[in-house]
Protein backbone atom coordinates (compact mmCIF):
# COMPACT_ATOMS: atom_id res chain seq x y z
CA UNK A 1 0.00 0.00 0.00
CA UNK A 2 0.94 3.50 -0.62
CA UNK A 3 3.14 4.59 2.31
CA UNK A 4 0.94 8.29 1.80
CA UNK A 5 -1.92 6.73 2.87
CA UNK A 6 -2.74 6.40 6.34
CA UNK A 7 -3.89 2.74 7.61
CA UNK A 8 -7.13 5.04 7.95
CA UNK A 9 -7.80 5.84 4.59
CA UNK A 10 -6.87 2.69 3.08
CA UNK A 11 -9.41 1.02 5.14
CA UNK A 12 -12.04 3.49 3.98
CA UNK A 13 -11.00 2.95 0.19
CA UNK A 14 -11.08 -0.60 1.15
CA UNK A 15 -14.51 -0.12 2.39
CA UNK A 16 -15.84 1.80 -0.57
CA UNK A 17 -14.48 -1.09 -3.42
CA UNK A 18 -16.84 -3.60 -0.92
CA UNK A 19 -19.21 -0.84 -1.02
CA UNK A 20 -19.34 -1.14 -5.19
CA UNK A 21 -19.28 -4.80 -5.22
CA UNK A 22 -22.33 -5.01 -2.50
CA UNK A 23 -25.20 -4.99 -5.49
CA UNK A 24 -25.32 -7.67 -7.36
CA UNK A 25 -26.25 -5.60 -10.91
CA UNK A 26 -22.25 -4.08 -10.29
CA UNK A 27 -20.56 -7.44 -10.05
CA UNK A 28 -22.21 -9.00 -13.57
CA UNK A 29 -21.21 -5.21 -15.28
CA UNK A 30 -17.59 -5.97 -13.86
CA UNK A 31 -18.04 -9.74 -14.90
CA UNK A 32 -19.33 -8.15 -18.81
CA UNK A 33 -16.58 -5.46 -18.82
CA UNK A 34 -14.02 -8.61 -18.29
CA UNK A 35 -14.77 -9.92 -21.22
CA UNK A 36 -14.78 -7.10 -23.67
CA UNK A 37 -14.97 -2.91 -23.29
CA UNK A 38 -18.79 -1.62 -23.54
CA UNK A 39 -20.93 1.15 -24.16
CA UNK A 40 -23.23 1.75 -21.78
CA UNK A 41 -26.49 0.75 -24.20
CA UNK A 42 -24.17 -2.64 -25.16
CA UNK A 43 -24.07 -3.15 -21.14
CA UNK A 44 -28.05 -2.15 -20.64
CA UNK A 45 -28.95 -4.65 -23.58
CA UNK A 46 -26.88 -7.76 -22.26
CA UNK A 47 -27.88 -7.43 -18.79
CA UNK A 48 -31.55 -6.80 -19.81
CA UNK A 49 -30.93 -3.13 -17.80
CA UNK A 50 -32.42 0.67 -18.30
CA UNK A 51 -29.83 2.80 -19.58
CA UNK A 52 -30.22 5.38 -16.88
CA UNK A 53 -29.92 2.39 -14.26
CA UNK A 54 -26.39 0.87 -16.31
CA UNK A 55 -25.45 4.35 -16.17
CA UNK A 56 -25.83 5.02 -12.15
CA UNK A 57 -24.27 1.65 -11.48
CA UNK A 58 -21.07 2.87 -14.03
CA UNK A 59 -21.28 6.17 -11.97
CA UNK A 60 -20.31 4.02 -9.07
CA UNK A 61 -18.00 1.82 -10.33
CA UNK A 62 -16.29 4.75 -11.99
CA UNK A 63 -15.69 6.95 -8.78
CA UNK A 64 -13.95 3.91 -7.36
CA UNK A 65 -11.89 3.55 -10.12
CA UNK A 66 -12.82 0.12 -11.10
CA UNK A 67 -13.69 1.20 -14.12
CA UNK A 68 -12.31 3.38 -17.48
CA UNK A 69 -13.82 5.02 -19.97
CA UNK A 70 -12.69 6.11 -23.26
CA UNK A 71 -14.24 8.41 -26.24
CA UNK A 72 -15.40 6.45 -29.45
CA UNK A 73 -16.60 9.06 -31.56
CA UNK A 74 -20.66 10.04 -29.89
CA UNK A 75 -20.27 7.55 -27.48
CA UNK A 76 -18.47 6.31 -24.31
CA UNK A 77 -16.88 2.86 -23.86
CA UNK A 78 -15.95 0.93 -20.20
CA UNK A 79 -13.75 -1.01 -19.91
CA UNK A 80 -12.54 -2.84 -16.79
CA UNK A 81 -9.72 -0.72 -14.75
CA UNK A 82 -7.79 -4.10 -13.42
CA UNK A 83 -8.31 -7.90 -14.51
CA UNK A 84 -7.12 -8.55 -10.22
CA UNK A 85 -10.94 -7.27 -9.53
CA UNK A 86 -12.17 -10.26 -11.35
CA UNK A 87 -9.35 -12.52 -9.29
CA UNK A 88 -10.74 -11.38 -6.35
CA UNK A 89 -14.31 -11.51 -7.44
CA UNK A 90 -13.59 -15.25 -8.21
CA UNK A 91 -11.97 -16.08 -4.94
CA UNK A 92 -15.12 -15.00 -3.36
CA UNK A 93 -17.38 -16.53 -5.22
CA UNK A 94 -15.23 -19.97 -4.38
CA UNK A 95 -15.29 -19.20 -0.22
CA UNK A 96 -19.38 -18.88 -0.98
CA UNK A 97 -18.82 -22.33 -3.03
CA UNK A 98 -17.23 -24.11 0.06
CA UNK A 99 -19.31 -21.97 2.75
CA UNK A 100 -22.51 -23.58 0.93
CA UNK A 101 -21.05 -27.03 0.70
CA UNK A 102 -20.04 -26.86 4.48
CA UNK A 103 -23.26 -26.44 5.10
CA UNK A 104 -25.11 -28.70 3.19
CA UNK A 105 -22.62 -31.53 4.72
CA UNK A 106 -23.96 -30.15 8.08
CA UNK A 107 -27.60 -30.33 6.99
CA UNK A 108 -27.10 -33.89 5.77
CA UNK A 109 -25.10 -35.39 8.67
CA UNK A 110 -27.74 -33.64 11.16
CA UNK A 111 -30.61 -35.35 9.42
CA UNK A 112 -28.38 -39.06 9.48
CA UNK A 113 -28.71 -38.15 13.05
CA UNK A 114 -31.81 -37.39 13.72
CA UNK A 115 -33.08 -40.18 11.68
CA UNK A 116 -31.43 -42.67 13.48
CA UNK A 117 -32.67 -41.70 17.06
CA UNK A 118 -35.46 -44.14 17.72
CA UNK A 119 -38.84 -42.53 17.52
CA UNK A 120 -40.84 -41.82 20.57
CA UNK A 121 -42.88 -44.66 22.07
CA UNK A 122 -45.64 -44.48 24.37
CA UNK A 123 -45.47 -46.47 27.46
CA UNK A 124 -48.96 -48.35 27.68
Amino acid sequence: MNALLSSQEATQLHADICSALSDPTRILILYALAEQPRTVNELASALSLSQPATSRHLKVLRERSMVTTERQGASIQYSLNDERLITALDILREVLRDSLARRANLIKSTNRVHSSEPLHQEII
